[in-house]
């Protein structure tokens, strides 16, 4: 079992888009100041971005906590919102639910579950329609160089 060296949850509000983004920004100058190596930032924020993003969209609240060891960075999304009605669905690139307001600001492309599934080393979801969703994603450490 991996030591586990930091861990840091952030609170994300739902339909708060003047905000999103930020935690996201955060968690990169959070690893960054770590030390640790590019490529396993640079997926570790796309991860959160993407989190983050749904949950501004579609939850009405949700946390992501990011947690360090010395093997991986673990990213732990639990929203409360609408749930997934269907999973693989969701999994499908360029499938969607945002509404025209969200495609008009430029989201909702349908890219977000699958873009975090892309950059992580393991990913797990679960969901419960009308309750929330929570995901796992896993980067190893210097996995991908």
């Amino acid at each position: 079992m991996a030591a586990e060296l930091l861990r840091e949850s952030y609170d994300i509000q739902g339909r708060n888009f003047d905000k999103a983004g930020e935690i996201s920004s955060e968690i990169k100058a959070l690893l960054s100041g770590l030390g640790l190596d590019a490529a396993s930032i640079r997926r570790s924020v796309i991860v959160a971005f993407e989190a983050e993003m749904n949950v501004v969209m579609y939850a009405q609240r949700g946390t992501l906590t990011v947690i360090l060891s010395d093997e991986a960075i673990d990213l732990e999304i639990r929203d409360v919102g609408p749930g997934i009605p269907d999973i693989e669905l969701a999994m499908q690139a360029g499938y969607s639910t945002a509404s025209d307001e969200m495609r008009e600001m430029g989201f909702g492309f349908g890219m977000g579950l699958p873009n975090m599934k892309k950059n992580s080393d393991v990913f797990r979801i679960e969901t419960e329609v009308g309750r929330g969703t929570s995901v796992l994603a896993t980067i190893r450490l210097n996995a991908h160089g």
